[in-house]
């Protein structure tokens, strides 16, 4: 059982930035597809971002798509999300999800293992 711990939300201004961390418990974490979605109040859970297991290959929501990047860091089990000219649509609970098979998938049923969330404000 993989264990994902996000951190690094907070409440910020439109136009700051914010770098989210997401720590897995399993060393097999250099194997894993790792995906960020977020869900916003009243709305459906959403894919933001995803990279595959070497970092090589990565894709983005449209609407993040200039102002956000992915990476990860196989040696310390970790994936990152940097945050860049925020918006108050950007507002969400930001989870972090691991999938062991397959490459990036933009839906979160293709996803085995989740972390708990953190949350992002981006105020107007």
């Amino acid at each position: 059982q993989v264990q994902l711990v996000e951190s690094g939300g907070g409440l910020v201004q439109a136009g700051a930035s914010l770098r989210l961390s997401c720590a897995a418990s399993e060393r097999t974490f250099s194997s894993y597809t790792m995906g960020w979605f977020r869900q916003a109040p009243g709305k459906e859970r959403e894919f933001v971002t995803g990279i595959n297991w070497s970092g090589g290959s990565t894709y983005y929501a449209d609407s993040v798509k200039g102002r956000f990047t992915i990476s990860r860091d196989n040696a310390k089990n970790t994936v990152a999300l940097q945050m860049n000219s925020l918006k108050p649509e950007d507002t969400a609970v930001y989870y972090c999800a691991a999938r062991p098979r397959g490459g990036i998938s933009y839906v979160s049923r293709g996803y085995d293992y989740w972390g708990q969330g953190t949350q992002v404000t981006v105020s107007s």
